[in-house]
C-alpha cells in the first residue's frame, strides 16, 4: 500500500515539473494585481461600458432643450378605389377616385422649459392631383403656409422639463460617483483572490517545507536506528510523516493552480503565464477617524447624492398628481397660407393665417379620484422621507462599524505577525534540540504545528487588513493612505 501510495505522488510530482516547463513567471504585487484588474479584466470593462452608456443618457437628456429641425410629411398618399358619395336628394352614387396627396412640413422647434411649452417656426407645402380630372381642367393644385409661428401651452399642468433640469443632473452625477465605486469594488473583490491565491501558496510553502524537514527528521531516526538508539516504532512513525508530507504538497500544489487560474481569468491573463505574488507586509501608516470617514462618505458617496434624487422623485411625483387635477392647453398659431394651381404662386401675396384655441377638461364629479390620487403622492413622499431617514442612519452606521472593524484588524495584524516570528523561532530552535537529542518527536511536531497554525494566520490577517481597507475606500471615496479623494465633481466623461 505504502508503495503504490509512493508512486502516485511520484507521478504527481512529474507531472507538474513538467506542466511548470516552458511557463513564463511573472511576480505581482498586490497594487499591480488591482491595477491590472482595473484596467483589463472583464469587470472593469462591463463598468466602463455602463459609464459609456449613462453619459450617452445625459446627452439625450440635454438634447431635448436644443432647437430641433424636423421634417415631417407623407409621400406618397396614392388612392385609386370607389367611393361613396351623397347626393343633395340623398341618394348614394359611387363614384371612381384615383388620385395622389403629398404634403411636407419644415419645422424649428423648440423647447420652453420653465413652461413646458413648445414654440416652433414651420413652413408647408401640399399638392394634390386628380388624375381623373375632365380634359381642359388643371388635374395639379398646390397650398402651402409659407410660415406660421405656433405655441402649445399646458396651463396648470405637470411640466417634465422643469422637474428634469432638477433630477437628470443629479441622476449623472449619481452614475459618475458609482462607476468609482464599481472600480473601488472591483479592487476589493481582486484582493481577495489575491489572498485566495496567496494562501495557497503559503501553504505549499509550509508543505515543501514540511517535507524537507520530515526527509531531513528521518535520516536522523534512520541514523539514530542503525546504532540502536531509537525503536522502529518511531522510524515507522517518522516514514508516515513523509508520506504525509508528500501528500500535503501535492494537494497544495492542486489548490495553488485552481486558485491560479481563477485569478488570472479574472484579471485576463493568459493561462500558460505562472504566477508569483509577493507578500503584502509593508502595512501603510496613517489613521482613520470615524468622524472624517462619514464626512467624506456623505461628500462622495452616490448614496449620499441619491438621497437629494428619491427628494426630488418624490416630489414630482406630487407635482404631477396635481397637475393631473384637470387639463388646460392653449394653441395658438400665426402665419400665411395661399392656394394656387402653381407651386410658386403661393408664395405671392398670401393670406394672413391665424389661430387661437384653448382646450380644457374639467372633471366635475370624479367621485374622489382626484383626492385619492393626490393622497397616494403625498403619502409615497412621506414614505420615502421616512425611508431616506433610515438609510442614512444605516449609512452612518454601517461606516462606523467598518472604521472601528478596520482599526481592530490593524491591530490584530500585529499581534499575529509577532506570533508568526515567534513560533518560526520557536521551531528552528526545537529543531536543532531535536537534532542534538534533547527534544523529542512529539514536541518537536507540536512546535511545527504551532508554527504553521500562526503562519496561516497571520496571512488571515493580512488578508482581512486589505480587504478592509479597500472596502473602506468604496465606502467613503477616499484614499486615506495618501490623503487624497478617489473622486472629485471635476470628473467627467470624456466622448469618444
Amino acid at each position: 500500500m505504502n508503495k503504490t501510495a509512493t508512486l502516485f505522488l511520484a507521478m504527481i510530482f512529474f507531472l507538474a515539473i513538467f506542466s511548470v516547463q516552458g511557463q513564463e513567471t511573472v511576480s505581482y504585487t498586490l497594487e499591480d494585481i488591482i491595477a491590472r484588474a482595473k484596467g483589463q479584466s472583464p469587470a472593469a470593462l462591463r463598468a466602463d461600458t455602463r459609464r459609456e452608456n449613462r453619459y450617452w443618457f445625459y446627452r439625450l437628456y440635454q438634447s431635448n432643450f436644443n432647437p430641433q429641425l424636423r421634417l415631417e410629411g407623407t409621400l406618397p398618399q396614392y388612392s385609386q378605389a370607389f367611393n361613396n358619395v351623397t347626393q343633395p336628394d340623398g341618394t348614394i352614387e359611387f363614384r371612381e377616385v384615383r388620385q395622389n396627396l403629398v404634403d411636407l412640413e419644415l419645422g424649428l422647434r423648440q423647447v420652453i422649459s420653465p413652461t413646458g411649452g413648445i414654440i416652433s417656426v414651420n413652413s408647408s407645402t401640399n399638392r394634390f392631383d386628380n388624375f381623373l380630372a375632365a380634359d381642359g381642367s388643371n388635374q395639379t393644385r398646390w397650398s402651402g403656409v409659407p410660415v406660421n409661428i405656433r405655441l402649445n401651452q399646458p396651463i396648470f399642468a405637470y411640466n417634465p422639463y422643469k422637474w428634469d433640469r432638477k433630477i437628470e443632473p443629479i441622476r449623472f452625477e449619481e452614475s459618475k460617483r458609482e462607476f468609482v465605486e464599481e472600480m473601488e469594488d472591483i479592487s476589493q473583490f481582486v484582493a481577495e483572490m489575491f489572498f485566495d491565491f496567496l494562501v495557497a501558496q503559503v501553504n505549499l510553502d509550509i508543505a515543501t517545507k514540511n517535507l524537507a524537514n520530515s526527509e531531513a527528521i528521518l535520516q536522523i531516526e534512520r541514523g539514530r536506528y542503525n546504532i540502536g538508539t531509537t525503536y522502529e516504532d518511531k522510524l515507522l512513525q517518522v516514514e508516515l510523516q513523509v508520506l504525509k508530507a508528500k501528500q500535503g504538497v501535492a494537494q497544495a500544489r492542486l489548490d495553488m493552480e485552481a486558485r491560479s487560474l481563477r485569478l488570472k481569468s479574472y484579471i485576463g491573463l493568459n493561462e500558460t503565464v505562472s504566477l508569483n505574488l509577493a507578500l503584502p507586509d509593508d502595512i501603510p501608516e496613517f489613521d482613520v477617524n470615524v468622524e472624517d470617514a462619514i464626512e467624506y462618505a456623505f461628500q462622495n458617496r452616490s448614496d449620499a447624492i441619491g438621497f437629494d434624487r428619491q427628494r426630488l422623485e418624490a416630489q414630482a411625483e406630487v407635482a404631477q398628481a396635481r397637475g393631473d387635477r384637470f387639463q388646460m392647453n392653449l394653441n395658438a398659431s400665426y402665419g400665411y397660407n395661399k392656394a394656387a394651381l402653381m407651386w410658386g404662386e403661393i408664395y405671392n401675396n398670401p393670406n394672413t393665417q391665424a389661430l387661437v384655441n384653448l382646450s380644457i377638461q374639467v372633471p366635475i364629479l370624479d367621485w374622489g379620484r382626484n383626492k385619492a390620487r393626490m393622497s397616494i403622492a403625498r403619502s409615497n413622499q412621506k414614505l420615502t422621507e421616512f425611508e431616506i431617514d433610515q438609510e442614512i442612519i444605516n449609512f452612518e452606521q454601517e461606516i462606523f462599524t467598518r472604521v472601528r472593524n478596520f482599526i481592530m484588524l490593524k491591530d490584530r495584524l500585529e499581534i499575529t505577525k509577532a506570533s508568526d516570528e515567534v513560533a518560526e523561532k520557536r521551531y528552528e530552535i526545537s529543531f536543532r534540540r531535536y537534532q542534538s537529542g534533547n527534544v523529542s518527536i512529539t514536541d518537536l511536531g507540536i512546535a511545527q504545528e504551532d508554527k504553521d497554525i500562526n503562519r496561516r494566520q497571520y496571512i488571515e490577517s493580512l488578508r482581512d487588513y486589505w480587504t478592509a481597507y479597500y472596502e473602506l475606500r468604496r465606502l467613503t471615496l477616499y484614499d486615506f493612505e495618501n490623503q487624497q479623494l478617489l473622486y472629485t465633481p471635476e470628473m467627467s466623461f470624456q466622448e469618444e
